[in-house]
């Protein structure tokens, strides 16, 4: 190559680009940061090696010293380099290149990439109820959502003027016997709201259409409101606002929905929260352009929470990938110049004819969405309601209305006990805080006194890793309940099922 330019090619993926472009920099400090352990990793996870015993836990100390990249191990990343060159100019056509950024080192940052000290609330772990008989769920959760419960808008007013309640009264009462708070969803226009409307997918002839006078939206609104006053924990005003199969009206008419809705619940029972119309199918541009233009019209001026719809695209992925939903959604949501707190309630329509899941998998991935919840925490989101409880033919099944909870369900109640009275202080992925990249670490505290006993909740998005425990550890809790000692330099093997590692007070 003499002295021409180093490049490299373009068939090169930009993972390994960005390893290039990082042990190749032309100023010594940026090489310098390098360790053996860090380099190693990222060779291993872009060849998709096994990963070694790494340490966790507690941030080391500063005065730990780091291991510099030996010579050796130097010279061997020289060589893998070269392999990867070529004489031919290129480019990554993976993303935009400028003259002031080709060429340039990414920011690398270490340690969590968000702290804080927040509640873990225990409404937090809340299920969707798929049942209209009043019984609740047998293991515990947080809080409830009424849909899917024969209670759409068609089946409490069939007939303008009258109203049937029967149904919610029995779904209301069994929530406060349970000392559940309970979500309510607005939905289903009757069809002698909207006649010529497109047809629901219900049996009860609903439509997806707005109503054509919207005094009758506001009639119903009202009479709902008053009846269950106090009573009723949150109302949502409609559900999967920004998806033709439940409302086929325009943005405008949603948010005039939502203002008169507010009015009328804000003015008779004002200890309620106000969700807004809920958001789903945000995987695609055209329901992320409705969301935000949703809030652009000032929808969220009506409501205390959005409400939005965090799944999978398809209830076989790890719960992880949900992560670039939650960025998708955040983005969408600043754009727009709004940042409202966040509810998850629901999934996708085509949820209900996916596959099932086997045992394992579904008891792992069931709680691993609440645990994304928690790392979703950091742009609002709050509440967290999983689709479905009562219904036996779902892929992650939670419970058949009669039957007993099924692992998953009994899983779920196991992470809540662990974080009764927890606070969070961070969460996220394990390449920023020196641990092996497809480990995921929650950070728990449980005491309001600061660097008191804690706790770290640690999975795998794929694969097992090894792991070694940090100073303070005292104990590991697995979801089946099983706990053995761990002590300091322990190896702890992590797999795709979370556990957690209780540390002594520091």
């Amino acid at each position: 190559m003499g002295n021409r330019e180093l490049v490299l090619d373009p068939r090169l993926s930009p993972g390994w680009r960005e390893l290039v472009a990082d042990c190749l920099s032309p100023r010594h400090a940026e090489r310098n940061a390098f360790d053996a352990v860090t380099l190693l990793a990222r060779i291993r996870k872009l060849n998709g090696w096994p990963v070694p015993a790494e340490p966790f836990g507690p941030p080391a100390t500063a005065g730990r010293q780091r291991m510099r990249i030996p010579a050796t191990l130097a010279a061997t990343a020289a060589i893998l380099l070269a392999t990867v060159a070529t004489d031919t100019p290129a480019v990554d056509v993976s993303r935009p290149v400028s003259s002031r950024t080709a060429g340039a080192v990414a920011q690398r940052a270490y340690g969590p990439m968000w702290t804080a000290d927040r509640p873990v609330p225990a409404d937090m772990f809340g299920v969707t109820m798929n049942s209209s008989s009043g019984a609740m769920p047998s293991f515990r959760v947080g809080s409830v959502r009424l849909w899917d419960s024969e209670t759409r808008w068609a089946q409490l007013q069939p007939r303008k003027g009258q109203f049937q309640w029967a149904t919610l009264d029995r779904m209301v009462e069994g929530a406060r016997r349970a000392g559940l708070p309970a979500l309510f969803v607005f939905g289903g226009t009757p069809a002698w709201a909207a006649p010529d409307g497109p047809k629901a997918a219900y049996p009860d002839g609903s439509r997806t259409a707005p109503p054509d006078d919207l005094a009758d939206w506001s009639t119903l609104v009202r009479a709902l409101v008053q009846r269950y006053r106090g009573r009723l924990g949150a109302y949502e005003l409609w559900v999967n606002g920004n998806d033709g199969r439940y409302y086929s009206g325009s943005v405008e008419t949603l948010v005039e929905m939502a203002r008169r809705a507010g009015a009328i619940i804000r003015d008779i029972d004002r200890g309620a929260t106000i969700v807004c119309p809920s958001m789903g199918r945000l995987w695609q541009p055209d329901a992320q352009r409705f969301l935000r233009r949703f809030a652009e019209l000032g929808g969220y001026e009506h409501c205390d929470v959005a409400g939005v719809k965090l799944h999978q695209r398809r209830a076989s992925d790890p719960p992880e990938t949900m992560s670039d939903l939650l960025t998708t959604i955040n983005r969408t949501l600043h754009q727009a110049g709004k940042h409202p707190e966040l509810w998850s309630t629901g999934t996708t329509h085509d949820y209900a004819i996916e596959d099932a899941l086997d045992q394992e998998r579904a008891t792992r991935y069931f709680v691993r969405f609440y645990l994304m919840g928690i790392y979703g925490s950091y742009i609002g989101l709050r509440n967290m309601y999983f689709y479905a409880w009562g219904n036996g033919r779902l892929p992650i099944v939670l419970q058949a209305e009669g039957g007993a909870p099924t692992p998953a369900a009994l899983a779920v109640e196991r992470l809540q006990r662990w974080l009764v009275n927890a606070r969070v202080r961070s969460c996220g992925p394990g390449t920023a805080m020196n641990i092996a990249g497809n480990v995921w670490q929650c950070r728990f505290t449980f005491s309001e006194k600061a660097a008191s006993e804690h706790a770290d909740i640690i999975w795998t998005d794929t694969g097992t890793a090894a792991l070694t425990a940090g100073p303070g550890a005292t104990s590991l809790h697995r979801l089946d309940g099983t706990t053995a000692r761990v002590g300091t330099g322990d190896t702890v093997h992590i797999t795709e099922s979370p556990l957690m590692i209780r540390y002594a007070d520091r």
